[in-house]
């Protein structure tokens, strides 16, 4: 039985990186203990509210929400955390200029809450795996999580398996952790949500990031219309999708879409900021190509296309 990689909020950048990319997964603890603790109370009332799942997958015990950033003004804190986005920084940007939120969502597991199937949430892309990385999902303990009480089922090492190799009941961890920790995962992880045998709650927030050329989940523009937007920090806005993808890419008007909290601009319009040119020219370049040539030595680990899907998101 597999242990778990747990680090403290103090880890090095570099170091909890490697970690990532070694076993698909890792646990900071007690990364931001107030802070989800200010989300959990300005949640709990739509929480409360919330429908349970309407099929096995999303659960019939399990309550989920979504627009967290316009119910929950600590999530937008969270979202931008400085050791969250140097974790993107190092996962997402070998192959992507920019990056994006895909996903932000309340994962509450009542009693009696069953166990999820097991998934990769890569795979509501049709890339055959294994892949580099295209989402880097985090999900922040906003309650304990135990074993008993339906902590995160993970997998360590999946995200370099096969694509049709799935894990044995002896490959699966539950990644406990106390509140205010975070779990970081890779798309090509196996994972899912636990079997919750205990008489407490566990609440999780799932906060997603993708590469930037990739369609969002989740659509973050009808969640976080301008109107709204306009209250967050700029970084938050911008990873929202307020911004370029890359250059040439997800422009408005011929302009930064960041432009649209700023109506009263009148400068010269531009289809790309520096820093993303820079990045572009330095990105490594995903192939896609048939089935066949994923199995050659020279193209082992390369991204190609593949119509296998799966659901997706937990967890």
């Amino acid at each position: 039985m597999p242990t778990l990689d747990i680090h403290t909020p103090d880890t090095s950048s570099e170091r909890l990186h490697a970690a990532l990319m070694e076993q698909g997964y890792l646990i900071i603890e007690g990364l931001a203990v107030d802070q989800a603790a200010k989300v959990r109370a300005e949640l709990a009332g739509d929480i409360e509210a919330a429908p349970f799942g309407y099929d096995e997958f999303l659960g019939p015990r399990t309550k989920r929400l979504g627009r967290i950033f316009t119910r929950s003004p600590a999530a937008r804190e969270l979202a931008i955390h400085p050791v969250i986005m140097a974790l993107c920084d190092a996962t997402l940007l070998p192959h992507a200029s920019n990056y994006q939120l895909n996903f932000t969502g309340i994962m509450h597991l009542e009693p009696g809450a069953t166990a999820q199937q097991l998934h990769r949430d890569g795979l509501i892309y049709p890339f055959l795996h294994p892949c580099p990385p295209t989402i880097m999902p985090a999900m922040w303990a906003l309650s304990d999580f135990t074993a008993e009480n339906g902590a995160t089922q993970i997998v360590p090492g999946s995200h370099l398996w096969e694509h049709e190799r799935a894990p044995f009941p002896d490959e699966v961890v539950n990644a406990a952790m106390p509140s205010g920790s975070v779990l970081l995962y890779l798309g090509g992880t196996w994972h899912g949500g636990g079997d919750n045998h205990s008489n407490t709650m566990r609440t999780g927030l799932a906060l997603q990031y993708a590469l930037s050329w990739l369609r969002q989940e989740e659509n973050q523009y009808l969640a976080n219309p301008p109107e709204i937007a306009k209250d967050y920090p700029e970084r938050l806005r911008r990873l929202i999708g307020y911004d370029y993808g890359g250059p040439y890419l997800g422009f408005h008007n011929g302009d930064d879409p960041h432009r649209v909290f700023a109506p009263g601009y009148d400068g010269l319009g531009r289809r790309s900021r520096a820093e993303l040119d820079a990045r572009s020219a330095n990105i490594e370049l995903i192939r896609v190509g048939n089935v066949e040539a994923v199995s050659t030595p020279e193209r082992e680990g390369e991204c190609v296309a593949a119509m296998s899907r799966q659901p997706n998101t937990e967890t």
